[in-house]
């Protein structure tokens, strides 16, 4: 078998566009991939359509070490976030040609099942007014709905600093949002990289009595000392990595030990395969996986595959009950979340299939958000 072509489609919402690769054969055989890229979207295509001819057509859809590798390094320039992310959508859509061919669900080609379900937790569901009534009400429908976690990030534009009144305002929507779900669901507080380490550790102090499941980015991610820093100072535990784009680059974070939970992004990290591999490194350091994952159903369906055969994955994100529900239709055949887990996919493959005629519903958008905007969480598009 052999890759005959790739062909790229983009499914667009307000706040977010999601690149789709399909990889065809000379067989008959298709496979797709995903990632959401903010604001590189284009860069990501002219990639892909470079990578197609140089690398991906003509390869075997089942010599996956062979063609990551060439992609990482056959252009010999360091591979960044584009690289990496339009090597995740050829490797994934791989995965499924594999699984079809194969008549398998991908995890079973990874090593089988450590789990029957997957524990999911819910995100873009706060897209209210930023007040502890708004917030209460809302998260009382992500429990409604089934959800037995869900994260929020409540400190509105803050950078670097934190202000005594906005201070008080974030930790009443954290303090509403407890009161909402109850001390059985699993809160986690996102922090989207925003402070120093002072700000971080001070805010840490005063989320304790809530009792978070982590706080996430608490500092930009660039320096990990002080990531480390914040780490020493709290009880709470410590989650970053999703903008870290490869696995090797992710040996310091271990060393400094400033990670108690790993958030790779399977759509920027190279894939299904390159993700397992920095799963089963941060396994050694015991340190558990959370993929961050704000894609639509395939690259969904590809973090479950993973979530499936890894031993230390701890909960999956999910946004498309919450935010966007109706890309769902773009790739059907994923599982729903019910009782706040996914089933495991069964079908051969990643289990889902891109309908282009769904997908034609959601054109292309200009699709951009600033975290450090003022009401950033409301996902508007911009005028």
């Amino acid at each position: 078998m052999r890759i005959t072509k790739l062909t790229t489609h983009v499914a667009g919402t307000p706040w977010r566009n999601l690149t789709y690769v399909r990889v065809h054969t000379d067989e008959g055989l298709t496979g797709v991939g995903e990632t959401r890229m903010l604001g590189h979207t284009d860069a990501l295509l002219g990639y892909l359509a470079e990578a197609g001819r140089n690398h991906v057509a003509g390869s075997d859809p089942f010599d996956i070490e062979d063609l990551v590798h060439r992609m990482k390094y056959g252009d010999y320039g360091r591979a960044g976030e584009i690289v990496m992310s339009g090597i995740a959508c050829v490797e994934m859509a791989c995965w499924d040609i594999v699984g079809k061919a194969l008549g398998q669900p991908v995890w079973r080609l990874l090593g089988g099942r450590v789990r029957d379900r997957v524990k999911a937790y819910a995100n873009g569901w706060y897209t209210v007014e930023r007040s502890p009534e708004a917030f209460h009400e809302a998260a009382r429908g992500v429990v409604e709905r089934g959800y037995r976690a869900l994260k929020l990030d409540p400190f509105g534009a803050g950078r670097l600093e934190l202000d005594h009144a906005e201070t008080v305002r974030s930790v009443s929507l954290v303090e509403a949002v407890r009161d909402a779900v109850g001390p059985e669901t699993e809160l986690l507080v996102e922090m989207h990289g925003r402070f120093s380490p002072a700000t971080a550790i001070r805010l840490a102090r005063l989320l304790e009595p809530y009792d978070p499941a982590w706080i996430e980015e608490p500092c930009p991610p660039e320096n990990l000392k002080a990531l480390a820093k914040v780490a020493a100072h709290t009880t709470l535990p410590i989650a970053t990595g999703e903008r870290i784009h490869d696995r090797a680059e992710f040996r310091e974070l271990f060393e400094l030990q400033a990670a108690d939970i790993i958030q790779p992004d399977i759509g920027h990290l190279g894939g299904i395969l390159e993700t397992r591999k920095l799963a089963a490194t941060a396994e050694t350091h015991y340190v558990l996986v959370a993929p961050h994952n704000v894609g639509g159903p395939v690259l969904t369906a590809a973090n479950l595959h993973l979530a499936a055969c890894t031993p230390n994955f701890k909960i999956q994100e999910h946004f498309n009950d919450f935010a966007d529900a109706g890309v769902k239709r773009v790739a059907p055949g994923l599982p729903e979340v019910v009782d706040g887990h996914f089933a495991l996919p069964t079908a051969p493959g990643l289990g889902v299939e891109l309908d282009l005629d769904a997908l034609a519903e959601f054109p292309r958008q200009r699709a951009a958000f600033d975290l450090f905007a003022d009401d950033w969480h409301m996902r508007d598009p911009r005028p």
